[in-house]
């Protein structure tokens, strides 16, 4: 998300021959480098085990892994559970706040996690994300969870400690049963902007003021996570940080600098170097780069820059769409079907109760086109093999 403000103290056989056909190319989610055997092997067996989960899905089920839906992370209420439920959601986002500590916040972890679905005997696990930046941007704290700085002093340390420590943090939420973390802040704020930036300046949640340092900051950051076993989100890409609106707050955010060979999208460029297996998208509008859509809903943005040029393979993610200012003058059914338009994959809804109206949407524009059909099969693909890679996925 953007900011931390809404957290006081997340087929037809036509499209069935489109989707075996991609999983045969699709690489293991972030896979951007050439790998070792043992790696490639591995992509290889995830992306087995994905195809196999897919065959066993109904459509309901399919649609369902686009979506990461929130749930408070003190206390999920049970109607937010049973939407979840109800709509086969794949992933969850802990929002708010929760001062409970490792050992309870993995009860509730544990208690979403069974009412995931089952495939052919097997549960397919749900992905359990949260904002675990630091600063004023950590959900969870208590008995077993560190006190985390904000990013901006986490950039101030050497790479080794800065790695060292986000491991740490890591094996936190992992002990928690979290599988992912909405970080590290990729945008970089000039230091003539600070913080006048809103979403990012703000609340010190970059790691730096220029793009060599904020590729530093986030790259030890990530590798500290990838070594524990947490995945990572770059975000929020192609940068939040020449803004001065908040796009959780505020609509028509425009960011008029940023091009498509910016200095400043440096880190998402390593990040994905590096293997980030997830790269989050900005609800802002760039209109040096598409200045008819907002990022979110732009293919020219998400499968042009990010897709293309950058050769992103992974899990493409949204913020926030499902309460941000940003995106109200879309209805909910408009802002999922335009997110996967344009090339998106996991739509993000920190507000579970958006879910039924998204799920019709993209049913219903499923039913009459065959390219959507394809658009989502390639998503849910990519969506599973993440799955499959954190090891969410059963296969015999």
């Amino acid at each position: 998300m953007a900011t931390p403000v809404r957290r006081p103290a997340g087929r037809g056989p036509a499209a069935r021959r489109t989707a075996v056909g991609l999983a045969t190319t699709l690489l293991a989610v972030g896979a951007c480098s050439a790998p070792a055997a043992g790696e490639e092997a591995h992509r290889v067996s995830a992306t087995t085990c994905a195809d196999k989960v897919y065959t066993g899905m109904t459509q309901a089920q399919r649609v369902g892994q686009l979506f990461m839906g929130g749930i408070a992370a003190a206390r999920p209420s049970t109607t937010d559970l049973r939407t979840l439920r109800t709509y086969h959601v794949g992933s969850v986002m802990l929002t708010g706040r929760s001062t409970a500590g490792t050992t309870a916040t993995k009860k509730v972890v544990d208690g979403a996690r069974a009412q995931a679905d089952t495939v052919a005997g097997h549960r397919v696990g749900l992905l359990v994300s949260t904002d675990q930046e630091g600063g004023q941007v950590q959900v969870l704290s208590g008995p077993g969870f560190s006190v985390i700085p904000n990013a901006l002093t986490q950039g101030s340390w050497s790479t080794a400690t800065l790695r060292s420590r986000a491991g740490t943090w890591a094996k936190q939420l992992k002990a928690a049963g979290l599988d992912l973390n909405l970080a590290p802040v990729a945008d970089v704020v000039p230091a003539s902007l600070g913080t006048r930036n809103a979403p990012i300046g703000r609340y010190y949640r970059e790691y730096g003021h220029t793009p060599a340092v904020v590729t530093s900051g986030t790259g030890a950051f990530a590798a500290g996570f990838r070594a524990a076993g947490v995945m990572t989100t770059f975000k929020h890409f192609p940068g939040l940080g020449q803004v001065t609106g908040n796009t959780d707050t505020t609509a028509n955010v425009v960011d008029s600098v940023t091009t498509a060979s910016s200095a400043s999208l440096q880190p998402f460029r390593s990040g994905i170097a590096a293997g980030t297996p997830f790269v989050m998208v900005s609800s802002a509008k760039y209109t040096k780069i598409d200045s008819k859509h907002l990022a979110v809903f732009s293919p020219t943005v998400i499968n042009s820059l990010l897709r293309t040029k950058f050769g992103f393979k992974g899990v493409v993610i949204s913020d926030d769409i499902g309460q941000a200012v940003a995106v109200r003058a879309y209805t909910p059914a408009q802002r999922a079907v335009n997110f996967l338009t344009a090339g998106g994959d996991m739509i993000l809804t920190v507000k579970a109760s958006t879910v039924p109206a998204m799920v019709q949407g993209v049913q219903a524009r499923m039913a009459t086109s065959a390219s959507f059909r394809a658009t989502v099969a390639a998503s849910v693909h990519r969506i599973l093999t993440a799955k499959a890679t954190a090891g969410r996925l059963t296969c015999s």
